[in-house]
């Protein structure tokens, strides 16, 4: 593919990744509040719910990501990926009990089968030297995405309510599957006969280490439900809550390309070191002070977690993985750390229904601390990851 042709395919899929989260990030900063209120969830529930979307994220991920590798061919997986985004939030809007929830639950998260294959895309069509960059832009624009998605829920919210400004979410979902189904292009790949000697056995050392490590890390990082819940109960109206949601996506967008090009200079380790730095700082703030300048300024250290996380973690494991098989070990990744997504806020929901709600952030400090020393142990990616084979 010419190079024309490679920043015409990222500016596709950076703006179909902008009309997607535009359209879920209308909802994401009323959802615990529509799950606990209106549907009458507990805490334990919401946790239940958020994991269990999580785990199928990470399943979905993992299956698409074999499957591209399988058939070479990755852009199917995400124009279909962003249609049940979609459907499923049509979906959320008819739905009168909390139990009702977990099917369109799981054909939203089942909607990630976008991820991985999208992603090799990325990686496949990016240099070591701007590998990083590039996913800085197109976290930028799910984070620019989200910020307009949340401006629209907080000047509709109160206006048509939540079930209206669900369906009114499932749109911008179709346009971004348009968008990658009729304009992006794809790389054809070669004779995919080198898949048969795959075997996740064969990774070496660095990539099981940091695939460890990020779980642990997984497992302390619950969902942002229970920031904005917390913040909720530390006087903020239901009506600010929406506002607080859109601060930390806007560091977020701010903040994604800066991160993804600091990773290509000084190396993605080093990003995530002070990426897992940010999330210490959030459980220290929400463990130590509940005022409202200071949860505030708890949610501008979320942003900045969020926005250096990603763009390094996947330009990471895109150089960890042979170019052959980067969307089987992205979804992987995915799946591994998304399947503790379920017992992490599942954990969390029980922790704050049983103990208090600063607990769960103590038990994500200390796995926080663990992913860190523990990444003083991964070496640089190295350009290959499998042993020779004899």
């Amino acid at each position: 593919m010419e190079e024309k042709e490679k920043k015409k395919t990222l500016k596709i899929f950076a703006a179909a990744a902008f009309f997607n989260d535009l359209g879920s990030d209308m909802i994401y900063p009323i959802w615990p509040l529509f799950v606990t209120t209106v549907l009458g969830a507990n805490m334990a529930v919401l946790g239940f719910i958020d994991g269990f979307g999580e785990a199928i994220v990470s399943i979905s991920q993992a299956i698409s990501g074999y499957i591209s590798d399988r058939i070479r061919k990755r852009k199917v997986f995400v124009w279909m990926g962003y249609l049940l985004g979609s459907a499923s939030r049509a979906g959320y809007a008819f739905s009168s009990a909390w139990r009702h929830l977990l099917f369109f639950r799981i054909l939203d998260r089942a909607g990630k089968i976008r991820g991985a294959p999208r992603d090799a895309i990325i990686a496949d069509i990016s240099s070591d030297e701007n590998r990083g960059s590039n996913f800085g832009i197109l976290r930028a624009m799910d984070n620019f995405g989200a910020v307009c998605g949340i401006i629209v829920c907080i000047l509709l919210f109160k206006l048509i309510g939540y079930r209206n400004l669900f369906l009114l979410a499932s749109v911008p979902s179709v346009i971004g599957a348009f968008l990658v189904f009729s304009k992006a292009a794809e790389e054809k790949k070669s004779d995919s006969r080198i898949y048969q000697n795959f075997s996740f056995k064969n990774l070496n050392g660095n990539f099981k280490l940091f695939l460890l490590l990020s779980s642990f890390f997984a497992l302390g990082s619950f969902s942002y439900s229970f920031l904005l819940v917390y913040a909720k109960n530390s006087g903020f109206k239901p009506v600010f809550v929406p506002i607080l949601y859109l601060i930390f996506n806007s560091i977020a967008f701010l903040v994604s390309v800066p991160f993804g090009k600091l990773s290509d200079k000084i190396g993605r380790k080093a990003v995530l070191f002070i990426s897992y730095a940010f999330w210490a700082m959030v459980c220290l703030n929400f463990i130590l002070v509940r005022s409202y300048p200071a949860i505030i300024a708890t949610f501008v250290l979320y942003g900045l977690h969020k926005g250096s996380l990603e763009p390094s973690q996947k330009a990471f494991i895109s150089e960890l993985a042979p170019d052959n098989f980067r969307a089987s070990c992205l979804g992987s990744f995915q799946m591994v750390t998304g399947l503790v997504a379920l017992p992490a806020s599942l954990t969390a929901g029980v922790l704050w229904e049983k103990m208090g709600m600063r607990i769960p952030f103590y038990f994500s400090l200390i796995l926080t601390v663990a992913a860190i020393l523990m990444l003083f142990f991964v070496s640089p990616p190295a350009r290959k990851v499998f042993r020779e084979q004899s």
